[in-house]
């Protein structure tokens, strides 16, 4: 008998000590995609990411801009970006924005522009977007700055 209770004690103090109870569920995994696309006339300017399988519901998802690169260290901008004013050579003026939206099983990065044909390659070629999927309740109890991939990487425990 005194073997079974032992056994017993054991047992619930093995299931009982991984469990993490805390107010924001930060042991729920976080993922994170990168893909890299070039915008163009043949895809409409956008570009649809799927995710190997669908994520939940409650899913919250971010998206970033790789904007460039900062003595070695790659610059993420949040989409959706600030819109970017050109001079069209004319006197007129080009706006570009990226924009994106989700569902549980994709997500579409699109650019946007009052005249596409004169976005200089620079913003439709070879752009490179990191997408990270988190729990909603980290994405709303949460003190990160959701703008700052870097800062979301280290409170997820992201590896990339």
């Amino acid at each position: 008998m005194k073997k079974i209770f032992t056994l017993l004690f054991l047992s619930t103090l093995v299931f009982t000590s991984c469990v993490n109870d805390d107010d924001v569920d930060f042991d729920t995994i976080g993922q994170t995609f990168e893909f890299t696309t070039t915008f163009n006339p043949g895809n409409e300017f956008g570009h649809r990411f799927f995710f190997n399988e669908n994520i939940f519901d409650s899913d919250v998802v971010l998206v970033y801009r790789l904007e460039g690169v900062d003595n070695g260290l790659d610059v993420w901008e949040p989409l959706p970006t600030a819109t970017i004013f050109l001079d069209d050579g004319s006197g007129g003026e080009i706006t570009v924005l990226y924009r994106f939206n989700f569902t549980s099983g994709d997500v579409d990065v699109l650019l946007e522009s009052n005249d596409p044909g004169l976005v200089p390659a620079n913003l439709t070629d070879n752009q490179t977007f990191r997408i990270v999927v988190v729990p909603a309740s980290f994405a709303e109890n949460t003190d990160i700055n959701l703008s700052d991939f870097n800062a979301v990487q280290s409170a997820l425990n992201l590896e990339f």
